[in-house]
């Protein structure tokens, strides 16, 4: 029989399996512990779970695993909000987080949330949850770092922040004038309290001896209520192709073994998740005209001009039509993003263009460029009559694609201010292309 882990940010996979034989899953998200239940596990054990922009996890799966007799323990984040909801109809929690949500010491939900990396990176944690400050700010006080009224405001100034920017360095160089916060700066690196993680490691001890012991949490009393959401929630899974995962990793598995690709995709869907969390802190949403435009870009690109074509696309990639509309949205929110700091990635490009090794041959094309730029001739413009010839022989010989309809938004995804200061940019590699052409029709035959 198994045993089945949810965990992201608070503890790595291999932090679970050093403590616990289990599977170990991602944060749990809604329909997830139903999905394990089928595979008839011994134990669950829930630590990480989704808050924000995907379906939080349902009371009513747990009571359904442990209706089926499954012990199910929660600790440290999602896990300890459910048992502290949840013990009194048998779900286990473990630690001091769950113990102060069940006795209303804590009540919100952010004490625990963080915001993290993708999938990817292993969930890494990009900010501190208040539970750990709280608990870190506690330890310096016992130990004589904080005076009580430094540690008071330090705790008011992390709990008034979004839990999304709540990283030490801000919150203590913020009031680094305070009595004590010097002496708590130098002790933060060796003071600092994980009691996430410190919840979640005694969690999967419990769940280990209560395992060894051959403990159960026998059939429960309560039936759970077979409501018309719940039968659509089961009834949605149960239709789910029982090989979804196993496609996804044997997907990846080829992906990684093209290392050039797997850098690409990972580089872009990294820049995808933080486009989609700045999204959220901006309450930034893409609309509909936006999803419209996305999906004509993409049905363009990709030659879908018939419904029937988008379907069997939709077919092949295995995408339901949310599943397309989430794609776009994500496509919108990168441009979002970008169109935000076009203004300040110049110094950035170029710091990318010297590492990938592309530098000094543009750096020379470019002065090549100017230096025949200067010796053209005034009144010599291509504009103007000249612009259409221009564009065609830019966008269909020298790039092979077909000449965008709007040359605005065009020219402002390439950083430029508008349609105007691409056609100066177009010209100049015109003429400069047609330089060069003419000098290799002057030399003479060998």
């Amino acid at each position: 029989m198994t045993v089945f882990v949810f965990t992201g940010p608070t503890l790595t996979a291999d932090a679970v399996t050093e403590l616990l034989g289990a599977t170990v899953l991602p944060p749990v998200r809604q329909g997830d512990v139903y999905r394990v239940v089928r595979e008839n596990p011994r134990a669950i054990g829930i630590i990480d779970g989704f808050f924000e922009g995907v379906p939080s996890v349902w009371h009513k799966e747990i009571l359904w695993a442990m209706e089926q007799g499954i012990s199910v323990f929660g600790s440290a984040s999602m896990g300890a909000l459910r048992a502290a909801e949840l013990a009194d109809f048998g779900m286990i929690g473990v630690g001091r987080i769950y113990e102060e949500y069940h006795n209303g010491t804590l009540t919100d939900d952010d004490e625990v949330a963080v915001v993290h990396g993708p999938a990817e990176l292993g969930f890494m944690p990009l900010s501190e949850p208040m539970v750990s400050i709280r608990a870190t700010v506690d330890r310096a006080c016992d130990e004589g770092v904080l005076p009580h009224e430094t540690a008071t405001e330090v705790l008011r100034v992390a709990k008034a922040l979004n839990y999304r920017d709540r990283i030490w360095k801000d919150i203590v160089h913020s009031k680094r004038e305070l009595p004590g916060m010097i002496e708590f700066i130098d002790w933060l690196p060796v003071g600092r309290v994980d009691a996430k993680g410190d919840d979640a490691r005694a969690m999967l001890v419990r769940m280990f001896q209560h395992l060894e012991e051959g403990a159960s949490n026998g059939p429960f009393a309560v039936r759970t209520e077979r409501s018309l959401m719940w039968q659509s929630l089961r009834a949605r899974i149960d239709a789910e192709p029982s090989s979804d995962c196993a496609v996804n990793d044997a997907v990846l598995n080829e992906i990684r073994l093209q290392p050039d690709l797997f850098a690409t995709l990972r580089d872009r869907a990294t820049l995808s998740l933080l486009a989609r969390d700045e999204a959220k802190r901006r309450d930034q949403q893409p609309d509909r005209d936006a999803l419209v435009k996305q999906m004509s870009a993409h049905r363009t690109n990709e030659g879908l001009s018939q419904h029937a074509d988008l379907m069997r696309w939709l077919e092949m990639n295995d995408l339901t039509a949310d599943g397309y509309e989430g794609m776009l949205a994500d496509a919108s929110r990168v441009d979002w993003m970008i169109s935000e700091r076009t203004d300040k990635l110049g110094a950035t490009l170029l710091v990318e263009l010297r590492r990938s090794g592309g530098y000094s041959d543009l750096r020379d094309r470019a002065m090549r460029k100017a230096e025949y730029g200067s010796r053209v001739p005034s009144g010599s413009s291509h504009a103007g009559a000249d612009r259409l010839r221009m564009l065609m022989w830019y966008f269909e010989t020298h790039l092979d694609r077909e000449v965008p309809d709007d040359l605005e938004s065009y020219a402002a995804s390439v950083g430029l201010s508008g349609r105007e200061a691409f056609y100066d940019l177009i010209e100049a590699e015109f003429l400069f292309c047609q330089m060069d052409v003419d000098s290799d029709q002057k030399k003479p035959a060998e």
